[in-house]
């Protein structure tokens, strides 16, 4: 693998640092939420938090002795909708799994965490590229059992070129001489240098690529602090709620990489998978008929987003519904779109070697 930046140098280094106690991490955790916009208005939520919703519980749901701790580290997009459905249904309850919930801002602390043992698995919207990376890194560490975006062809957003409304900008052509705002991590930065030179710029030359929280974009285009953004949903959904910014371009990333495109996952770690092959199965089931609830009832769920994500109750009308793809769902189209962002991580040199995204998909065998 090429070299990487230092903060992805550090991603890996922290891999190995496994003695982290469990009140460090939830502690890490509230650290890294106490950031942004998202944070503001999210933080009834505590970062320890079991799935609950009383209306939902049973006198069949196990005792809370008796149910199976596990820990989920997520990031608060629209991606991770099915996450928000199963919490809010009481579905891991109902499963026997009590879960203990860490909110990240950055995408590749969801991957950091997993590597480095403090949780279990990456409910979906963890980092489809990070994971691919990671597994790079350390063969045999990951398996996705969902995947998560939008798409052209299907009609569902996953992300967006953000500008002013009154900006002249209309594409990513329009961006030399400006500066792009983008989320932070090795994931989406590649993903825009890879689309700017698609559109003839050198990301290095001919504009300024800036990492930045989820929850500071819509901000930073208003503020002027940045031209534009390329933004994952719910960011587009607010900046046109509100008036104060619009998608110059919809779809963006399926427009010059794969359509649908997912750059989120679900992802266990393969240790997990190996000493609680039973707990696993119940946490896929239970993404599996959340994801199915989502996709069938997604009107009926939008009043949570603005527990989980940084949409107002008022904006919740105005989201744009996810392509949501369970482990029962994911078909050659969808590993085909997977492989599609691993190609360009290695075309822009921070995978150095070649993958095949079939070999990162959980196999039904691996359950049994």
């Amino acid at each position: 693998m090429h070299d990487l930046e230092s903060n992805d140098r550090e991603f890996f280094r922290r891999k190995i640092s496994r003695n982290w106690s469990r009140r460090r991490f939830v502690k890490y955790s509230s650290i890294t939420v106490g950031t942004g916009l998202l944070t503001a208005c999210t933080n009834q939520l505590s970062s320890t938090t079991s799935s609950s919703n009383s209306s939902t519980s049973t006198t069949a749901t196990p005792s809370a002795s008796k149910k199976e701790k596990v820990i989920a580290s997520w990031l608060p997009i629209m991606q991770t909708t099915a996450y928000y459905v199963a919490l809010e249904e009481g579905l891991f309850e109902k499963a026997g799994i009590k879960i203990e919930s860490a909110k990240f801002e950055n995408p590749n602390q969801i991957i950091d965490s997993l590597v480095s043992g403090r949780a279990d698995f990456g409910p979906p919207g963890a980092a489809a590229g990070i994971t691919v990376l990671a597994e790079a890194k350390a063969p045999g560490t990951f398996k996705v059992f969902g995947l998560q975006g939008g798409g052209i062809k299907s009609n569902f957003i996953n992300d967006g070129l953000i500008v002013k409304p009154d900006s002249p900008i209309q594409s990513f052509k329009d961006l030399k001489g400006k500066k792009i705002g983008t989320l932070p991590g090795i994931q989406w930065r590649t993903i825009t240098q890879y689309i700017l030179r698609r559109n003839g710029l050198d990301p290095d030359k001919d504009l300024t690529v800036e990492q930045m929280a989820v929850g500071l974009h819509v901000t930073s285009v208003v503020s002027g602090a940045v031209d534009a953004t390329l933004s994952l949903e719910p960011v587009g959904s607010i900046a046109l709620s509100t008036g104060q910014a619009k998608r110059a371009m919809t779809n963006p990333v399926a427009m010059f990489i794969s359509d649908p495109f997912y750059s989120g996952a679900a992802v266990f770690t393969a240790k997990f998978l190996k000493e609680r092959p039973a707990v696993a199965k119940k946490v896929i089931q239970v993404i599996d008929e959340a994801t199915k609830m989502a996709n069938q009832n997604f009107d009926k769920y939008r009043p949570i987003l603005a527990k989980y994500t940084a949409i107002k109750p008022d904006q919740v009308k105005y989201v744009a519904q996810p392509r949501l793809r369970s482990f029962s769902d994911l078909d050659r189209a969808d590993i085909n779109s997977y492989q599609a962002l691993i190609d360009v991580l290695q075309k822009e040199g921070v995978l150095g070697q070649s993958m095949k995204a079939q070999n990162l998909i959980l196999e039904k065998a691996q359950l049994a």
